[in-house]
């Protein structure tokens, strides 16, 4: 592959039953009592199933689903957070994601701190973050508390440092998990023009969204997915309207 895009080929994603077995004391106590009784077996959970696809540049993406339908773990495994368990991926040039954007920060850090350590996990340099951290704290806007260990701060506030680097660092891939909805009027405005002008600066865009108004103000392409399994892909309004057809009866919405 050449420039930007992305290809999937017969991916295949399960999760380990071990990350689901309790580890605690409580479990362990639990588990002499009922020594001798038959146990249900945790089985690995197969979360996405035979994924082929390819994007170039240019593309909207809309992610159509249920609630545990594959489009969370989709973006999460081409912003290259999980490991495949077969098939092969491909993604060439640089992702930007708006997945869990409060992963990764540390509560006994201060915010200015945290800026240091979210591009570290990005595997960006310290001097870059430097020259962008101006930047990320006027946006933030969150006034002295930049200087406070994180765990002081509301839930507001975290999202508004959590956006705020997030959309700062560079890439050419947008992913997006739904259109973010907290913060005061003042903040929400700035987020959802930040949020459309990244959109116009990514060469790809990928959006996991329940709100069909949204997906048809940023996307032309849908894929609807279903139990870990890719059932349509096409133009948006297509996939549409094989998703309410999937599930006839529905209220209106995703």
């Amino acid at each position: 592959m050449t420039g930007t895009g992305i290809t999937l080929e017969d991916i295949h994603l399960y999760y380990a039953s071990v990350a689901f077995k309790e580890r605690s004391v409580k479990s362990l106590l639990g588990s002499f009592v009922t020594l001798g009784k038959k146990r249900e077996k945790i089985e690995d959970i197969h979360a996405l199933k035979g994924i082929t696809l390819s994007i170039e540049p240019g593309e909207r993406v809309g992610l159509i689903g249920h609630n545990g339908a594959g489009k969370s773990t989709l973006l999460k495994l081409i912003a290259g957070l999980y490991p495949i368990s077969s098939g092969r991926r491909e993604v060439a040039g640089t992702v930007r994601s708006l997945l869990d954007i409060s992963l990764g920060f540390e509560p006994d850090a201060t915010g200015r701190e945290n800026i240091l350590y979210r591009g570290l996990l990005l595997g960006l340099a310290p001097k870059f973050m430097h020259s962008i951290e101006d930047k990320i704290v006027e946006f933030a806007d969150i006034g002295k508390f930049i200087d406070y260990p994180i765990k002081t701060y509301s839930a507001g506030m975290l999202i508004r440092l959590a956006f705020a680097i997030s959309t700062n660092v560079g890439g050419n891939i947008l992913l997006l998990d739904e259109i973010i909805g907290a913060g005061d009027a003042v903040f929400m405005a700035k987020a959802k023009q930040r949020i459309a002008d990244l959109v116009d600066e990514a060469e790809i865009v990928l959006l996991a969204s329940h709100d069909v108004g949204t997906l048809k103000a940023i996307c032309k392409r849908g894929l609807v997915l279903e139990k870990g399994e890719l059932l349509y892909d096409g133009p948006l309004h297509e996939a549409l309207a094989f998703y309410h057809n999937l599930h006839a009866g529905v209220a209106p919405g995703l």
